[in-house]
């Protein structure tokens, strides 16, 4: 199994969503972080006063699937999510050693 964490634009999060269930994924976690990379942030003006943000806002969607899925869901998250645009996002995908359903404490691969 892998975690799957992508960090993408807000606006991007319905497309992505619904490419991920089409693809079969039943579930997921949706986050809203802020962050900057290359992007730098950017002014803004309020009131007459010009002002840095520092940090963007956008959402970190996270899903564990079987490791047969893996490839097929960042392909999916990175044609959904593409604007071909600075600040796109970025995907990061690491290994589970195990996942546990509380309610009817079903492991592993029964568990996702």
């Amino acid at each position: 199994m892998h975690k799957i964490e992508a960090i993408v634009k807000p606006f991007k999060i319905t497309e992505v969503k619904d490419a991920l269930q089409e693809l079969g994924i039943e579930g997921m976690t949706v986050t809203e972080v802020k962050g900057f990379g290359r992007q730098k942030g950017h002014t803004e003006v309020y009131r007459g006063s010009e002002y840095v943000v520092d940090f963007i806002p956008k959402l970190k969607i996270e899903v564990v699937v079987k490791s047969e899925m893996r490839d097929a869901v960042i392909n999916c998250i990175i044609n959904s999510a593409r604007t071909g645009k600075i600040g796109d996002g970025k995907i990061f995908v690491t290994p589970i050693e195990k996942a546990v359903r509380i309610r009817t404490g079903e492991q592993d691969e029964q568990a996702v």
